[in-house]
């Protein structure tokens, strides 16, 4: 049976070096945010993750690539705990303080932007810290706007905010940018990586762009038929340019491991 532990401490250093060589060193207990051993998941005959191990340090922001069917929405849903049934084997350890955002924003079409923010949120301080999370995505002066004003990008914006509001430990995003035009999506990245970078959760993106996992992430762990067969750091200086030899080179690496042969494909073009 899988083992659910949640409100792991951090270090007090989240930085990711520290965190991960506090892991290398046989620190895990202390250091991670997310551990996950041994993880077995299956629907009917079929295994969707099978024996899967992955360590996510505090402050760690790591993009999970795979092809359809690869168990990338698997695991995170086993990490939200919206998966009940995640009890075949393995360790699942996450921390109780954690937020989720999808590729839809899922706002309450019949509640205001900031009543969507602080949505669950208690406190006598619960709306100054909504209006201050809305200030953060820059969407300050919209706390009264209903969702359909907003734009797709602003209410992804709006749902950033919502998660971000609580300070979680652990930030899972299941393709979040997946439904916005490409524009949209750059700034989006910039916004995440700046917001991610004052707040200093552990970060789980789902993705299936390999651009934007190399833009945002500082691991990339590409998933085989339920196993890791890739686990990657990013050590490109920022900001990370598309046309930087380093950039291109793992961007070929990464596309190898995903099944994609750019030399073959240009041949038979």
């Amino acid at each position: 049976m899988a083992t659910h532990t949640g409100g792991l401490t951090g270090t007090e250093d989240r930085g990711t070096a520290e965190g991960q060589k506090a892991i290398e060193d046989g620190g895990t207990d202390r250091a991670a945010t997310v551990r996950i051993g041994n993880l077995v998941r299956s629907f009917g005959e079929r295994r969707i993750l099978d024996g899967l191990d992955l360590t996510i340090a505090p402050g760690e922001f790591v993009a999970l690539l795979g092809r359809s069917g690869s168990g990338k929405s698997t695991l995170l849903r086993a990490l939200a705990r919206l998966d009940h049934d995640v009890a075949e084997g393995g360790e699942l350890a996450a921390p109780d303080n954690l937020s989720v955002v999808f590729q839809d924003a899922r706002l309450l079409p019949w509640k205001r932007v900031l009543d969507n923010v602080v949505l669950g949120l208690t406190g006598p301080y619960a709306e100054q810290r909504g209006l201050a999370a809305l200030a953060e995505v820059g969407l300050e002066g919209r706390e009264r706007a209903w969702p359909v004003e907003l734009s797709g990008g602003e209410q992804q914006r709006v749902s950033l905010a919502r998660s971000l509001v609580r300070d979680p430990e652990l930030l899972l995003a299941d393709e979040p940018f997946g439904a916005l035009d490409a524009l949209t999506r750059i700034r989006m990245h910039v916004l995440l990586r700046r917001l991610c970078e004052r707040h200093r959760p552990a970060v789980l993106l789902v993705t299936h762009d390999v651009d934007e996992a190399i833009v945002l992430a500082d691991r990339v762990v590409v998933l085989e038929q339920g196993r890791i067969a890739a686990d990657l750091p990013v050590e490109l200086p920022a900001p990370r340019r598309h046309g930087s030899s380093e950039y291109a080179a793992l961007r070929d690496r990464l596309l190898a491991q995903l099944g994609v042969d750019l030399a073959e494909d240009a041949g038979q073009a």
